[in-house]
């Protein structure tokens, strides 16, 4: 648990700490993947004056939007507890970025975890288009692939043999880019990291387990 803190016009005491925060959504993880999770992690109505009162989120996740990674089910949360940024692909464009500031600085929450998950769609549609360039997008859509595709040149074409793995290759390099992206591209998560302990993670969900595997940024991580 941390010191009392300041945060935007809130006094928040006892603010978890970023490594607490962390083991909180393992334990959840195991929750979820073992099939008991805690009676009271969605309960309904119950906490609903509680969370309309003020939020304390403890961990701020930049996810996918696929409907297939619920995120406070994955972690076995409740109301109140994620500050949950979903977008197509996790990327970490301007305004997901921003969400993340947000949440940095009004909640004074210390984790942020880039949740990708395995077989995303973005990364397949990005894939694909460099393996067979040429086929026409929306510009929406269009936009979502050129915030992915930096990340992906260089890993190679793949044969259809290895094709699973370069998916998987390709997730995890998505997930290293929103990652770098949040430690390098926001002079305000740059300070919190540099003097309020701040902790950016990478990690990637299996659809065909359930399990989260937090893969970047551990090496931060000082054991003591």
């Amino acid at each position: 648990m941390g010191c009392l803190k300041t945060v935007g016009t809130e006094t928040i005491a006892n603010m978890i700490s970023p490594l607490a925060a962390l083991d909180a959504l393992h334990q959840g993880n195991r929750r979820f993947v073992s099939g008991n999770p805690r009676s009271n992690a969605l309960p309904g109505a119950a906490r609903l004056p509680e969370a309309s009162a003020t939020q304390r989120p403890f961990a701020i996740l930049l996810g996918c939007s696929d409907s297939r990674v619920p995120v406070e089910l994955v972690f076995d949360q409740g109301f109140g507890d994620l500050f949950v940024i979903r977008v197509a692909g996790n990327i970490a464009g301007p305004s997901q970025v921003g969400s993340v500031e947000f949440a940095a600085l009004n909640f004074g929450t210390r984790l942020v975890v880039v949740l990708g998950h395995s077989r995303c769609g973005a990364i397949v549609t990005t894939l694909e288009g460099l393996l067979r360039p040429g086929k026409a997008q929306s510009p929406h859509l269009q936009s979502i692939i050129d915030q992915v595709l930096p990340s992906l040149e260089g890993l190679g074409t793949g044969e259809p043999s290895n094709q699973d793995d370069l998916i998987q290759q390709a997730v995890r390099a998505n997930v290293r880019a929103s990652v770098k992206q949040l430690r390098e591209g926001s002079k305000m998560l740059g300070k919190l990291i540099e003097n309020e302990g701040l902790l950016v993670l990478g990690a990637e969900y299996s659809l065909e387990t359930g399990i989260v595997d937090f893969f970047e940024g551990l090496e931060e991580i000082e054991l003591t």
